[in-house]
């Protein structure tokens, strides 16, 4: 992949897809993580300074807001943070405490989407969603959470492309090397949680050959397809 030709060309859709919208610019929040970096590195690039990144912790970890901030100083990007754990805590005060840890934990990105709207609408810009190719296909994020979004610039590339992608932006290489988390809970990892690594999955999505758990990927990939789509809509009878 000639990752310097990738990066000019998404820039110039970002540019066209804003402008089309009407909009002045675009926001993205900011996890530490390396997919946020190269879309907030993305956008410095097309809009400068209507760039934002936003930091959303909800009992998050503190090395993850540290690495965010990192990444805005090295490419000058505006940074706003809004800490949303008294938030998240209310809203299971008022409603219930599921037993369920992902129902807990997927309030989170919902939560951090509503914010990213807040701003957007505030300053007439759009929102970047993060997930890449290797996300998307087997629909590893959350459905009107980090999915919810106006543009997904990282989502034809899968996560090694995503790396290529990083260093060619300058992103610090700490969060290069980091392992991949959705921060959704303590402990938590994209690899441990999914039950196989970045690179299995990456050659499954472009080969298609057989592997140790390539029935897994396809199901993973089957049973979110509703996650691709918008609702279905009941078509009325004349």
């Amino acid at each position: 992949m000639d990752a310097k030709k990738e990066i000019q060309d998404i820039v110039a859709w970002m540019q066209e897809r804003v402008a089309s919208a009407k909009a002045k610019g675009l926001v993205v929040g900011l996890s530490g993580g390396v997919d946020s970096a190269v879309v907030a590195a993305l956008m410095k690039r097309a809009f400068g300074d209507h760039a934002l990144g936003i930091m959303i912790p909800i009992d998050s970890q503190a090395k993850d807001e540290e690495d965010a901030k990192k990444l805005a100083q090295a490419i000058d990007l505006e940074v706003e943070r809004v800490d949303l754990t008294a938030c998240y805590e209310t809203f299971i005060q008022a409603s219930f405490h599921s037993d369920n840890q992902m129902a807990r934990s997927n309030i989170k990105p919902r939560l951090r989407m509503m914010t990213l709207y807040y701003y957007a609408q505030d300053r007439g810009y759009l929102v970047c969603g993060c997930s890449n190719a290797s996300e998307y296909y087997t629909g590893y994020y959350t459905k009107y959470g980090d999915s919810g979004a106006d543009l997904l610039p990282l989502a034809s590339y899968l996560k090694d492309e995503v790396y290529e992608l990083a260093k060619e932006l300058g992103v610090p290489e700490e969060i290069i090397q980091k392992q991949p988390t959705a921060g959704l809970f303590q402990g938590q990892t994209d690899e441990s949680e999914m039950g196989f690594s970045y690179e299995e999955l990456n050659a499954y999505i472009r080969t298609g050959q057989p592997s140790a758990n390539s029935e897994k990927i396809r199901q993973m990939h089957e049973n979110s397809q509703h996650k691709r789509e918008f609702p279905p809509i009941y078509q009325r009878k004349a």
